[in-house]
């Protein structure tokens, strides 16, 4: 099991280096996105730290890359049924639950890889990034990876198009982002929306990160314990979804 979801990984990854302009696609736009509302808004935001709107924007803005980067990694599950390949591993004697962790470890491996070169504009916008802060961040942005590809698997495995697939991507991971407390905070938010936010597991993501990023202007309203127990729970429900969908289709 260990060694098919290995193959399936590193294939994965040996697409992804072959394909640059996919770094480029997943994170151009986020960049553009944190620099014009960043700075559009950095006049009027006021938050109860003493972040600037770019600083409190820019972990909402980590996880949007690894969104862009989960979404383009799983389209590679409809390329792959198209070609054949996909049919071709379901016949194979490997378990269903390989094909899935493999596919979804080297996703979600790309997906973290954006995220690190993202965070690399840290330093520039003042972030205090400790070893433990980076230690617990990187485990925060693992359990989004690894969640968020999985949730692109799920969606991913019965769509025939990729244009099906980015319209019910966008349906369901969008809305997904935009109540994370990405772009406005949970404190400010009506009662019925705060609701929404709190049962929204990129809330607790969003949170951490930014804890970890500017940890004296923005401590987390949620332990860092409770955060990471989140995010890790939302990973593993997805990936026993995508197992589940993965064992239920029937080998050509």
């Amino acid at each position: 099991m260990i060694l098919a979801a290995a193959t399936l990984g590193q294939r994965e990854l040996v697409r992804f280096f072959r394909q640059k302009n996919r770094v480029i696609g997943a994170l151009a736009p986020p960049l553009i996105f944190w620099l014009l509302l960043g700075m559009g808004f950095s006049g009027s935001f006021r938050h109860e730290g003493s972040l600037s709107y770019l600083q409190y924007f820019f972990p909402g803005t980590v996880v949007m890359v690894v969104l862009f980067a989960a979404i383009f990694s799983t389209i590679s599950i409809i390329e792959d049924r198209k070609e054949g390949f996909l049919q071709s591993v379901l016949v194979s004697p490997a378990p269903r639950a390989s094909i899935a962790l493999g596919k979804i470890w080297g996703g979600s491996a790309i997906a973290f890889l954006h995220a690190v070169f993202f965070l690399l504009l840290s330093p520039w916008i003042g972030a205090h990034l400790t070893p433990a802060g980076a230690l617990y961040g990187a485990a925060i942005l693992a359990g989004i990876s690894f969640g968020l590809t999985a949730l692109g698997f799920l969606i991913a495995w019965r769509m025939d198009s990729t244009q099906g697939f980015h319209s019910v991507m966008n349906l369901f991971l969008m809305p997904l982002w935009f109540l994370s407390g990405a772009v406005f905070p949970v404190a400010t938010a009506p009662a019925w929306l705060k609701g929404l936010m709190m049962a929204n597991p990129l809330t607790y993501g969003v949170e951490a990160l930014r804890s970890a990023l500017f940890p004296p202007a923005a401590p987390s309203a949620a332990s860092p314990v409770l955060c990471l127990s989140i995010i890790l729970a939302f990973a593993a429900v997805m990936f026993i979804l995508s197992v589940f969908v993965c064992a239920r289709q029937e080998a050509p």
